[in-house]
């Protein structure tokens, strides 16, 4: 096959196939942004915390997600989702093989891991930086939660969020959290595919497994929870951040000036168990995201007739 059109069926493949895994943990995701803003810098235990919350772990919270604002509430932000996708996945998915070759591999079988982790940073680096306006969107979307008899909602839908956003803060407000936001892509991706990659290979040069769907299940499930453990702190930043109101603050009043200002304060206010909020949404997400985008991702690749990761 013509190296740029394998090129070309491979980041369309990773772009739907992780398309196709956000419409199906979009509901997750609504509930882990809502987990992940409650509370935000209040000053008591973590038990007490933990204790009060209205979103009570992940079930409840989609439960009471659905209650409240109907099943359309669960799919908050779907659109900018699929955008960001589209962008940032192809990007990072598509580019870690090439960008893996530029770093020195020529054999996928026996890659070392440095360099398949580095690999992963700079692809997932890439594609967030790039889709960065969509994240905002979707963010700030997904944490207008129940609204108060009288209350207007923050933005009335997708293209209002952009407009608004653009229109009050700018470009800069499009790319507010760009550096948590890198950040958290970097580890995101060089936890994920090269832990994906090396587990695949490493249970293939055992002999464990042949090539096929149950490996590439074991594989992608063993990144997914690699993946949510690696990325919880960070993503509770990059959300504290993106989802700060601006528009009508006073520069000195805005509650978070950076990626280090919002660690501190989260660390001082809500302690360690304030950067774990909504783990266990995260990591059922990020489980299922990983394994059905990898899934899709290998099955396309394998109709394109394209190798294996």
């Amino acid at each position: 096959m013509d190296e740029w059109k394998e090129t070309g069926l491979r980041y369309a493949a990773a772009g739907t196939s992780c398309m196709c895994a956000s419409c199906c943990t979009n509901p997750v995701e609504v509930t882990k942004v809502r987990i992940q803003l409650e509370g935000e810098l209040t000053r008591q235990s973590a038990i007490k915390a933990y204790k009060e919350r209205y979103y009570k772990g992940l079930f409840q919270g989609l439960v009471r997600v659905a209650k409240d604002e109907g099943i359309k509430g669960l799919y908050k932000g779907l659109t900018p989702s699929l955008i960001r996708e589209a962008i940032y996945s192809t990007l990072r998915f598509g580019s870690y093989e090439p960008i893996k070759k530029l770093y020195g591999a020529t054999d996928p079988t026996r890659t070392s891991l440095i360099i398949k982790l580095a690999a992963g940073a700079t692809s997932g680096a890439l594609g967030s930086w790039i889709a960065n306006p969509m994240d905002i969107v979707r963010i700030r979307l997904q944490g207008d939660g129940k609204l108060l008899p009288g209350q207007q909602p923050r933005y009335r839908g997708f293209l209002h969020a952009v407009s608004d956003i653009a229109k009050t803060e700018g470009l800069r407000g499009l790319y507010r959290g760009t550096v948590p936001t890198v950040q958290r892509a970097m580890i995101l991706t060089a936890a994920q595919v090269p832990t994906y990659d090396h587990t695949k290979h490493s249970i293939l040069n055992g002999g464990w497994m042949a090539e096929g769907i149950k490996l590439h299940f074991v594989s992608s499930m063993g990144a997914g929870f690699t993946t949510a453990f690696a990325t919880s702190p960070v993503d509770v930043i990059k959300t504290r951040i993106m989802n700060q109101k601006i528009k009508g603050v006073a520069k000195d009043e805005i509650l978070y000036r950076g990626s280090l200002d919002c660690l501190l304060k989260i660390l001082r206010s809500e302690g360690f168990y304030g950067l774990y909020k909504g783990f266990f949404s995260n990591w059922l997400r990020l489980g299922p995201h990983t394994c059905i985008s990898l899934l899709i991702f290998e099955q396309l690749r394998c109709l394109a007739g394209i190798h294996p990761i």
